[in-house]
C-alpha cells in the first residue's frame, strides 16, 4: 500500500496537480482498502490539523513580516548592507549574502527572500557585469541562509509536527546561520576573483557612516533579538512572540518610521493571507496522508528497511541526506517539513541523533534540494524572475553546491554548532 500511495503521489506531481491535492488523492487508497475508515475521517483530520495553538505561530510570523517590509525596514537593511561589504571584490554579491543574513528575521522564508532579492539586487546586478547565471546562483543559494534564522517557517513547522521545542530550535540556527554566511561569503570573494566581479562602492565606509546606517536598521537588526531574549528568559512561548511581533511592526511602520499606511497595511494583510492560505492547506492535506501513511505504519516500515541495510549511524544519517536532498528536488519546502519529516526523524532518534540537531540540518537539506532541478522552488523562483535559464543557473552553482556540501558535512558531523546555544541558554 505505501508503495501505491507513493505511486499515486509522483503520478500527481508529473501531471501538474497542486501539491496539496496531491497529498489528499494520494491518501484515497488506504480508506478504500480498509473499508472501516469512513471519508468523514478524512474531514476531521484535516480540521484538527488546525485546532493546535502553537500553530498560531505561522500566520502572526508571516503577517509580522509583511508589516517590516511594508515599512521601509527592506531599503534600510540593504544600505547597511552595502556599507558593510559592498567595498569587497563582488560587493553586490556580498551585499546580497549579508542581506540574506538580515532577512531571516524579518521574513522567515527562504523563497520569499530570494523573490525579493532578485527583483531588488538583481537589476543592479546585472548592470554591473554579474552574468544572469552567476545572479541568480548567489542570490538563491544565499536565501538558503533565512532558513536557519528565527523566526524561520520551516522551523515553526518542523517543531510542530515533530513536537521539537521551537524556542530551541530557533536558538540552534543561529550559529549555523552565521556560519553559513561566513561560508558563502568566502565563496562569494572567490567566485568574484575570478570573475572579476568588482566591488560596488569605491571604498570602505568610515565609523559614522556604519553607525549612522545600523541606528537606521536597528528596528530589524533587533528582530530576532527580541526573540532570543524572550524565549531565554520566559516571557512568551512562540505563539506570543508572533502576537508581540505584528505589534512591534505596526509600532514600527506608525510611529517611528511613519510609513506604514493604510493602503500598505491593507496590501501586507492581503499576502499574508495568501501565504498563509497556500501553508494552511498543506497543513490540512499533510495531516490526512500522515494518517494514512501511520495506518500503513510506514515509519516503523522505514526504520526497520533502514536499520536492515545498516547499523551504523552515519550511514543511516547519509541515507536520510540523500532521501531529503532527493525530496527537495520535488517538493515545496512546507509540505517536505509536513509530510518527510514525521517518517525520518523517529529513525535518526533511533539511531542516537539529538532531535534540534536534525531539525536544523533536516530544514536546511530541504532548502538545499529547492535549488536543484527538476523542480527546485527556489531555482525557479529566481530563474523566472531574472529570466535566466536552468542550464545556466546550474553551471554557475558548481562553485556553491561545493560550499554548501563542505558546510553541511560539517553541520552533520559537529552537533555543538546547532546544539551550544540552546544547551547554555536553556
Amino acid at each position: 500500500m505505501l508503495l501505491t500511495i507513493a505511486a499515486l503521489f509522483a503520478l500527481f506531481l508529473v501531471i501538474g496537480l497542486p501539491v496539496a491535492f496531491a497529498l489528499m488523492l494520494a491518501a484515497i487508497p488506504v480508506f478504500i482498502a480498509t473499508g472501516t475508515m469512513p471519508p468523514t475521517v478524512a474531514l476531521q483530520k484535516m480540521v484538527t490539523a488546525t485546532q493546535s495553538f502553537p500553530l498560531l505561530a505561522v500566520p502572526f510570523f508571516i503577517l509580522a513580516g509583511n508589516l517590516m517590509n511594508a515599512t521601509g525596514i527592506t531599503d534600510r537593511l540593504v544600505t547597511f548592507a552595502r556599507l558593510l561589504t559592498g567595498w569587497m571584490a563582488g560587493g553586490l554579491a556580498q551585499v546580497s549574502v549579508v542581506l540574506s543574513f538580515m532577512m531571516g528575521g524579518i521574513s522567515g522564508s527562504a523563497v520569499a527572500d530570494a523573490s525579493m532579492e532578485a527583483r531588488v539586487l538583481g537589476p543592479s546586478m546585472l548592470a554591473q557585469g554579474y552574468s544572469k547565471g552567476s545572479t541568480a546562483a548567489i542570490i538563491a543559494f544565499g536565501s538558503i541562509i533565512t532558513a536557519t534564522i528565527p523566526p524561520s517557517i520551516g522551523l515553526i513547522l518542523f517543531g510542530f509536527i515533530n513536537e521539537v521545542s521551537i524556542g530551541r530550535l530557533f536558538l540552534a540556527g543561529l550559529l549555523p546561520g552565521l556560519v553559513l554566511t561566513l561560508v558563502l561569503m568566502a565563496t562569494v570573494f572567490f567566485v568574484s576573483k575570478v570573475r572579476g566581479y568588482q566591488p560596488d562602492i569605491p571604498h570602505v565606509p568610515t565609523a559614522r557612516e556604519l553607525g549612522k546606517s545600523f541606528v537606521s536598521s536597528i528596528w530589524a537588526l533587533a528582530f530576532p533579538v527580541i526573540l532570543i531574549v524572550g524565549f531565554r528568559f520566559g516571557f512568551f512561548t512562540a505563539t506570543e512572540a508572533g502576537v508581540f511581533l505584528v505589534f512591534y511592526a505596526l509600532f514600527i511602520g506608525t510611529v517611528v518610521y511613519r510609513e506604514l499606511t493604510l493602503a500598505k497595511l491593507y496590501q501586507a494583510i492581503r499576502e499574508s493571507v495568501s501565504d498563509l492560505g497556500m501553508i494552511m492547506l498543506l497543513i490540512m492535506m499533510a495531516a490526512v496522508l500522515g494518517y494514512a501513511v501511520t495506518i500503513e505504519r510506514a515509519p516503523q516500515e522505514i526504520t526497520e528497511w533502514v536499520t536492515g541495510l545498516t547499523d551504523d549511524p552515519r550511514m543511516i544519517l547519509v541515507l536520510v541526506v540523500i532521501l531529503l536532498v532527493v525530496s527537495g528536488m520535488f517538493l515545496e519546502g512546507a509540505a517536505n517539513i509536513l509530510l518527510v519529516t514525521p517518517i525520518i526523524l523517529p529513525v535518526l532518534i533511533n539511531a542516537g541523533y539529538d532531535p534540534v540537531h536534525m531539525g536544523i540540518l533536516i530544514v536546511l537539506l530541504i532548502n538545499f534540494g529547492g535549488l536543484t532541478p527538476p523542480v527546485g522552488v527556489i531555482m525557479f523562483t529566481v530563474c523566472g524572475i531574472l529570466k535566466c535559464k536552468t542550464g545556466e543557473f546550474t553551471t554557475a552553482s558548481a562553485p556553491f553546491f561545493l560550499a554548501m556540501l563542505i558546510f553541511l558535512i560539517i553541520l552533520a558531523a559537529v552537533p555543538w554548532l546547532s546544539l551550544a546555544l540552546p544547551r547554555t541558554l536553556m
